[in-house]
């Protein structure tokens, strides 16, 4: 029997910096709105998974989208004349994230970014504070050195190469199902693409000397992996001490836990997403007897992850 899953996809017309993008987004559920970015070079495939899952979708209206250039976002229509190089900017990231969810008429939603998403989470929380709810930083942190390099973008590589360059930024207890789908979304990616998103991340996205200006009235939640050696839990622990009234989760997993391994991820999150319901009962979806991740958390503790939690609320 044929069946299909819960997610829709459209397309959005979105104006940032003068420009007209036509963006590729998916939702599905009901309740609070929550925005959703992939990692450097990727896509909003890495969210498929929680977006099937009613665990998510019964209290949250999740909604993930491709960045231009990026998946079925197609990159300006004269980019063929450009003479520099695709490199993401701090300014165009934020500004495109709020003009997206502007675009979508959402109102405050939870903002869930992974990576260089994650650390974008600080600069939202600096400049935007009043267009959102929650903000989940899945593997940020401050400062991202050392990732802007030439062989991301070498023709005797490819975009395969890179593809099998980011397998030691997962976790060798995620399931090979799933790291192997990674590395197909990365196969995937547009040349020069993943070099340029990563521009953002190690170059223009030092927040070392402003995290401490963050007003903790918005609510942070870190979450970093063990096995992630691009943003260690030690850089997300010393990022988090910095920003007022925020909780950092360090979990056995990689770079990529929403799509490498999403039950983990569940089991993690789940505790995360309960507070941000609890928070704003007026808006949940249906069940609201129940928090979203109530059902997760009824498991057995011998199901669990290992996590440590470091509330740092002040």
């Amino acid at each position: 029997m044929n069946t299909h899953e819960p997610i829709v996809g459209r397309y959005v017309y979105v104006q940032c910096e003068g420009r007209t993008y036509r963006v590729f987004y998916e939702e599905a559920g009901e309740g609070i709105p929550m925005v959703c970015t992939h990692t450097a070079g990727a896509d909003c495939r890495q969210y498929r998974h929680q977006l099937c899952d009613p665990d998510y979708t019964k209290h949250f209206r999740m909604i993930t989208f491709d960045m231009p250039w990026h998946g079925k976002s197609n990159p300006p229509a004269d980019f063929y004349l450009m003479e520099d190089e695709y490199k993401l900017t701090e300014r165009f990231y934020s500004e495109f994230v709020v003009a997206f969810c502007r675009a979508l008429d959402l109102e405050k939603p939870v903002f869930m970014g992974q990576s260089m998403g994650g650390n974008l989470c600080l600069e939202l929380a600096l400049r935007y504070e009043n267009e959102f709810s929650a903000f989940i930083a899945l593997e940020g942190c401050d400062h991202s050195p050392g990732w802007w390099i030439d062989p991301l973008n070498h023709p005797a590589i490819g975009c395969d190469g890179v593809a099998t360059a980011i397998f030691g930024l997962m976790s060798p207890e995620s399931p090979d199902e799933y790291r192997h789908e990674t590395w197909w979304y990365y196969a995937q990616g547009g040349p020069g693409i993943f070099k340029g998103d990563l521009h953002y991340y190690s170059t223009d996205s030092d927040f070392r000397d402003r995290v401490h200006k963050i007003s903790g009235r918005v609510p942070i939640y870190f979450l970093t992996g063990e096995y992630d050696f691009a943003c260690t839990p030690e850089m997300t622990e010393r990022t988090a001490e910095k920003v007022k009234g925020s909780e950092c989760i360090i979990f056995s997993g990689g770079h990529f836990p929403t799509s490498e391994d999403p039950d983990k991820f569940k089991e993690v999150v789940a505790p995360v997403l309960k507070k941000i319901v609890q928070n704003d009962p007026g808006r949940r979806g249906g069940d609201a007897g129940r928090g979203s991740a109530s059902s997760t958390e009824s498991r057995s503790t011998s199901s669990r992850p290992e996590r440590r939690v470091i509330d740092l609320d002040r």
